[in-house]
Parts: structure tokens; sequence; C-alpha cells
């Protein structure tokens, strides 16, 4: 049983999203499938959030930025789903 990196899995999901943190299986190792579940779970709430966001169209560094995020958690999601899919 691990702990979230940055103290929950709110405060993780966030550095997932601003690039601080990278995923991967060997990382998620020390995490309990209910762990998982809330790291999931509060990505995913995220991920709704930084999508509601409206950018001006004219702002191209606004709306990649805005696309990065969401890359980065949709790349987050897919690996906790695999790694959990394994368990």
């Amino acid at each position: 049983m691990g702990t979230f990196i940055g103290g929950s899995a709110y405060a993780m999901s966030k550095e997932i999203m601003q690039g601080y943190i990278l995923i991967s299986p060997t990382l998620l190792k020390k995490y309990a499938s209910a762990e998982l579940l809330a790291l999931q779970l509060e990505l995913e709430k995220l991920q709704r959030e930084i999508r509601a966001e409206l950018p001006s169209l004219e702002d191209i560094e606004a709306l990649k930025k805005k696309n990065r995020r969401i890359q980065r958690i949709q790349s987050a999601l897919i690996t906790i789903k695999n790694v959990m899919q394994s368990r």
C-alpha cells in the first residue's frame, strides 16, 4: 500500500495534469486497487473540468495548453486501466 505523491489522489492527479508526474506501470505497482480506483476517479473529474473550460478560439496557446492537459490525463487513465486489468 503506497501513499500518493503529493499527499492525496486529488493532489497527485493535479500534478499528473500539470506534467510533473509521469505515470508508468512500475510507478503504479505499489498502489492497491482501491487507491488506483481513487486516482482514476480524481483524474476523470479533472478531465471533465478541463473539457468544460472554453478558451477563446483565437488564443492558440490556451487551446494547446488545454489539449496537453487532456492528453496527459487520458494517457494516465489508459495506463491505470491497463494495470488494473492485468491484476
